[in-house]
Formats: structure tokens, C-alpha cells, sequence
């Protein structure tokens, strides 16, 4: 009998449309590490029972991270457009969905900003008007409530914010500082309208992929309130004793 649960294993749905596993983590981490399973590669993760593209899984992160700090520090880039480097992008969780081609095309509806560590993205209270996809850097999303500042969370490569910017243009939640230097992808909101209009085989994908992301981020926060929920509750019960 395998020595992997099904309860905790990860199983690969490969180019060749065939299931393996469920395997190890270990397993999973050489075949990343082989080439076997790329930043696209379908994962089914057992103990969330889920679907994921190998480089949204919590545990894979930081080798897909790692990869894109190797090509970003490398001084002989293959040809761009518009100054992005096609292998950066290729290997964004977002953009991992589209092909060469597509992913060419995609280019023309963006452009890539660097900004000094320091600088503020976007400031809480501003009519929002692009999100923006962080190809090099860190930053800190914090948020000021009467007067006090608090950080929410540390965003890295391949990470995204201002998204719902390009279907409504309210006030932004928070701010979004630059911990670093930072190479950010920036879609406007204009660009995105015409990405729609002309190029829908680019906008689903792209869409359905944010609506993914944030699928699985209101989850860990449901998951997240869930066991404080427990938690109080079980304070309260030993107080009762």
C-alpha cells in the first residue's frame, strides 16, 4: 500500500492529459526542480481538495520565486516588448495561462514601471485606475484607521493588487509602498476596456485567473476566521469551568 493518503498527496495533470500521483512532496518538488512540472501545470491538493496551477501552491511558491529572481538578475534578456522580458512574464501565475503568442499580444496592453524603494504605488482614499502585477521587489500593503497605521501584508514577485480597479474606479482600500526597488506590470484601466473589446481570447483567461486567485484567497481568510472562531469558543468553554 502507498505510503501517500490520498487525504495529503498531490496528484499532476500533465501535457499529455494524464493524472499521476497522488505523491509526496518531495516527489512533486523534483519534478519541479526537473522541468516536469512548469509555473502552468495543473495540481489537484488533496488536503484542500482544490486545483491549483503549480505556482499558486502554498508549498511551491518559493521555488517559482526563486526562478524569477534568476532570470531578472541575468544581463543578456532575450528580446522584449515594450521592455518586458517574455520569460519573466512566462512565468507569472497570472500570465502562465496564455501562449507565446498570446502572451506577445498581451504586451501591448501594458507596460512594466520601476519605482525606488520607498515610493508609494497607491494611496489609500484614491479613485483607483490600474492594477499592477509585481515582476521585481517587495511591498507592504497598510491600511490607516483613525490615525494608527497597521501593515496588512508583504506582497512579492508574481504577487497582485488594485485589481478591482478595473471594474469599478472606487476609493483604494489601502496603501501599497514600495519596500524595495520595484519592476511592477501596470494595467490601466482604459487598457484593460480595450483588451476586452479587442481581444477577448486574452481578457477571459487573464480573468478567470484573477477570479481564481481570489477564490482561494477569501477561502484561507474563511479558513482563518473559522479557527478563531473555534479558538474564542474554546477559551470561553475552559472560563466556564
Amino acid at each position: 500500500m502507498s505510503a501517500t493518503s490520498p487525504a495529503t498527496g498531490f496528484t499532476i495533470w500533465g501535457n499529455d492529459r494524464v493524472a499521476r500521483g497522488p505523491v509526496e512532496l518531495p516527489t512533486l518538488i523534483a519534478w519541479v526542480k526537473d522541468g516536469t512540472v512548469v509555473a502552468g501545470t495543473w495540481i489537484f491538493v488533496s488536503h484542500l481538495a482544490i486545483w491549483e496551477r503549480a505556482a499558486d501552491v502554498h508549498e511551491l511558491q518559493m521555488f517559482f520565486q526563486n526562478h524569477l529572481r534568476e532570470l531578472a538578475s541575468q544581463t543578456d534578456p532575450q528580446p522584449s516588448v515594450r521592455g518586458l522580458d517574455p520569460r519573466v512574464m512566462r512565468r507569472i501565475p497570472l500570465l502562465s495561462y496564455l501562449t507565446d503568442e498570446q502572451l506577445e499580444r498581451f504586451a501591448q496592453f501594458v507596460e512594466a514601471t520601476r519605482y525606488p524603494q520607498g515610493a508609494v504605488i497607491v494611496k489609500q482614499g484614491d479613485s483607483g485606475n490600474a492594477m499592477y502585477v509585481i515582476l521585481e521587489g517587495q511591498l507592504s500593503v497598510r491600511m490607516n484607521v483613525a490615525g494608527l497605521q497597521s501593515e496588512l501584508a508583504t506582497l512579492g514577485l508574481g504577487e497582485f493588487f488594485g485589481d478591482f480597479s478595473l471594474f469599478d474606479h472606487g476609493p483604494r482600500s489601502a496603501d501599497v509602498v514600495a519596500n524595495t526597488s520595484c519592476l511592477l506590470l501596470k494595467i490601466s484601466t482604459e487598457a484593460f476596456e480595450r483588451l476586452s473589446h479587442e481581444a477577448t481570447d486574452l481578457a477571459t483567461p487573464f480573468l478567470r485567473a484573477i477570479g481564481k486567485t481570489l477564490t482561494a484567497r477569501i477561502r484561507a481568510g474563511n479558513k482563518h476566521h473559522g479557527e478563531s472562531v473555534k479558538f474564542a469558543h474554546a477559551l470561553e468553554e475552559s472560563g466556564m469551568r
